[in-house]
């Protein structure tokens, strides 16, 4: 997937969305329920840009129930309403988990597998920009149909384990998911298909491609 570079300096997180409108990026689904387990499938979808230094990321969703019980950075948002973002920077193998809850609590990790990975200091994931529509307060799931989105801008200083200056003309390897492990219906959907007997998005080799402009 192509993910075009757009020139704008000092965007507003809150304005993001409008930027992307502006800019006729479109939304990608993440629909591929990979489990027999877990068949809901929440309507979920993104866009991605990318600037001069950072990551543009738009999550849109609608559920039948939300909830958002973390409001402390790197706390277990997945078990939330959650949307991810998994990528491998560079050559190395080392990737990225960004986990972002329903109102732009977030988790970031870097690491080869799932078992040992660091996570991010707070002074580095403070540098997320964030915004939601469900403002930043913690709440129980509320059992309605619920419309919701998240954008975040990611500084490539945020990438903590490596030096990166520019995504220029890179191919990133990448998934996005959905999930919610908590909710009275847990789902667990990918954009790029994963292929493993449980649930498991710490799969680095069912990335998809991004390619940067």
């Amino acid at each position: 997937m192509k993910v075009k570079k757009i020139s704008v300096a000092n965007v507003d997180v809150s304005a993001l969305p409008r930027l992307l409108d502006e800019e006729r990026i479109g939304f990608q689904p993440i629909d591929h329920a990979n489990w027999k387990a877990y068949p809901y499938k929440p309507k979920a979808a993104f866009r991605i840009a990318h600037t001069e230094n950072a990551i543009l990321l738009h999550f849109n969703v609608k559920e039948t129930s939300v909830r958002a019980r973390y409001n402390r950075d790197n706390d277990t948002v997945r078990t939330d309403s959650c949307v991810e973002f998994f990528s491998i920077p560079a050559a190395d193998g080392i990737y990225y988990n960004f986990e972002c809850n329903c109102i732009g609590t977030i988790r970031v990790g870097a690491g080869k597998g799932c078992i040992n990975r660091e996570h991010a200091p707070q002074e580095i994931i403070t540098e997320v920009q964030r915004w939601s529509s469900l403002g930043n307060k913690p709440f129980p799931e509320r059992m309605e149909k619920t419309s919701w989105d998240v954008a975040l801008i990611i500084p490539y200083t945020v990438f903590f384990k490596h030096k990166i200056t520019s995504l220029n003309g890179k191919m990133v390897k990448a998934n996005f998911y959905k999930c919610g492990d908590e909710l009275q219906t847990p789902h667990f959907l990918s954009w790029s298909p994963i292929e493993t007997p449980r649930p498991d998005f710490h799969s680095p080799y069912f990335f998809g491609t991004l390619a940067f402009e």
